[in-house]
């Protein structure tokens, strides 16, 4: 329950944060709920504001942060392919230690997603996508 809690804090500051370099004063979104499935538009609003839009770890949301979040670019360097299963298993929370980010400070999307969508299969398209999109910030 934390960390949907953190999850949900992350994400509202997101919100604020986009408004804020828009120049906007729009109102907060009646839902934290993005309607795109895509995987660049759910790492952009879910991810990018602690990873960055380019997945190193520079989000507007890092300094603030206990850990700093991890360089997502760099997660195949030294493995020879994509590590799929364990991405999955951090951004999910399917029952395994997240162990790299060295606590359990980052939020559980997986869990979030579930509790801000009502449709299974919504989420699981997110979380495939968002994990597709991932891949593609690979270092070569």
């Amino acid at each position: 329950m934390r960390l949907i809690a953190i999850g949900v804090s992350v994400l509202s500051l997101t919100i604020a944060i986009s408004a804020r370099e828009q120049g906007s004063s729009a109102k907060q979104p009646e839902s934290l709920t993005i309607a795109s499935l895509t995987g660049k538009d759910t790492f952009d609003a879910y991810c990018a504001p602690c990873h960055g839009r380019d997945g190193t770890g520079a989000g507007p949301v890092a300094p603030i942060l206990r850990t700093p979040p991890s360089d997502l670019t760099r997660l195949s360097i030294g493995r020879g392919s994509f590590p799929r299963e364990d991405v999955v298993a951090f951004v999910t929370g399917n029952g395994r230690a997240i162990v790299a980010h060295g606590t359990n400070d980052m939020p559980i999307w997986g869990l979030i997603f579930k509790s801000l969508d009502a449709s299974d299969i919504r989420v699981k398209v997110r979380l495939k996508n968002v994990v597709d999109y991932v891949e593609t910030l690979q270092r070569r």
